[in-house]
């Protein structure tokens, strides 16, 4: 196992807390003075597993650069998270990548522990925090365009099942954009199935601003 990827499960078995908490910390503080250079606090798996695959299609691997990128498990942990890397803890440089729905948890815990004040949506950015226009899958879909993101679901074997969810009487007077997006998050592992997919249709010169700027940042 490599050390970023020891790094994050001992990060997250910290954060979670129980019986084993100390030996996690004491093995988060240990690798945090290897080659770890910065964490990106995400909301959850698919939000890493997209920030990894694009970061490959720009030419990069960020575990070799020393970027941890960290699923948060829920936007309402990211106090959790910044106490444990931010000034209060381990004091490592910090980005992250939010829904616009969750901004106001991030901009709070940012400021109480003391990474800015009174921010505003470009003071997160100045931080290196990007907020979705709604969530990940969103700005993907309209990066790609609703019929491109369809034929990556018919590519993945699934035009049947979206089928049979479009025609679902909450669903049927929907715009597809909408369906799309609730489609991705109806099964378990769906969205970070996506997120792999439809990163790797993407044009480069058509990246979501939240997605492109992060990586930039990093």
């Amino acid at each position: 196992m490599d050390e970023l990827r020891r790094f994050r499960l001992a990060l997250l078995a910290w954060a979670a807390g129980g019986a084993g908490a100390g030996a996690a910390a004491a093995e988060a503080r240990e690798l945090a003075g290897g080659r770890l250079r910065s964490i990106i606090l995400v909301e959850g798996s698919s939000d890493q597993v997209a920030l990894e695959a694009l970061a490959t299609r720009y030419g990069r691997d960020l575990g070799a650069e020393g970027v941890a990128v960290v699923p948060l498990g829920g936007a309402t942990n990211i106090g959790r998270f910044l106490d444990l890397c931010g000034p209060p803890g381990l004091g490592l440089p910090l980005a992250g990548l939010c829904d616009i729905g969750e901004e106001r948890h991030f901009r709070r815990h940012l400021e109480r522990v003391g990474l800015g004040s009174a921010l505003t949506h470009a003071g997160l950015e100045t931080l290196g925090f990007h907020v979705c226009v709604a969530d990940l899958e969103d700005e993907l879909i309209r990066a790609l365009g609703a019929e491109e993101v369809q034929r990556v679901i018919e590519s993945q074997g699934e035009t049947r099942p979206f089928r049979t969810f479009q025609s679902q009487p909450a669903q049927r007077e929907r715009p597809v954009e909408h369906q799309l997006r609730r489609f991705m998050g109806t099964h378990s592992g769906r969205k970070s199935l996506y997120a792999q997919a439809l990163v790797a249709r993407l044009d480069l010169e058509r990246v979501p601003r939240p997605l492109e700027r992060l990586l930039t940042h990093v």
